[in-house]
């Protein structure tokens, strides 16, 4: 992986979104970062959802806004799925989620975050995903690398 000039996807629906996440499944790795942004709606935990059936992930993956941080081992690389939306810099924080990109204290994953854009610090190494809403085509994913 390597830093690139950002990439734009269009997606025309929400089965496209979930095509995305199921194509990025086949080529993600461990300890890779995926950070993904997007106003409410845009798409970001229909992504996932296709991550974890690209995965094999079998359980159904719902944002975890109230939960914080959702876990799933059962696929072919363990997915740590995290919403920051209700929070706070101080209270991410304390969450430590550093632990999740270096395996700290897991299993090297993948970690995806919704509303990254709350994160007070970045890992060394991450993919970036804008989702957005196009009254006219739909859904655009820009994709950022970081290495």
């Amino acid at each position: 992986m390597t830093d690139k000039i950002p990439e734009i996807i269009l997606l025309a629906d929400e089965e496209a979104t979930k095509k995305l996440g199921q194509d990025l499944a086949q080529k993600l790795t461990p300890h890779t970062v995926l950070l993904l942004s997007g106003n409410l709606g845009a798409g970001k935990t229909t992504l996932i959802q296709g991550l974890g059936e690209g995965l094999g992930i079998q359980d159904s993956i719902v944002s975890p806004t109230f939960t914080l941080i959702n876990e799933y081992y059962e696929g072919k690389i363990p997915l740590y799925h995290i919403d920051l939306y209700r929070l706070n810099a101080e209270q991410i924080k304390e969450l430590h989620l550093e632990n999740y990109w270096q395996s700290i204290e897991f299993e090297a994953g993948i970690t995806a975050i919704e509303w990254a854009e709350l994160l007070p610090y970045l890992p060394p190494q991450y993919i970036k995903i804008n989702l957005e809403i196009d009254d006219r085509l739909g859904r655009k994913a820009t994709i950022e690398i970081k290495n």
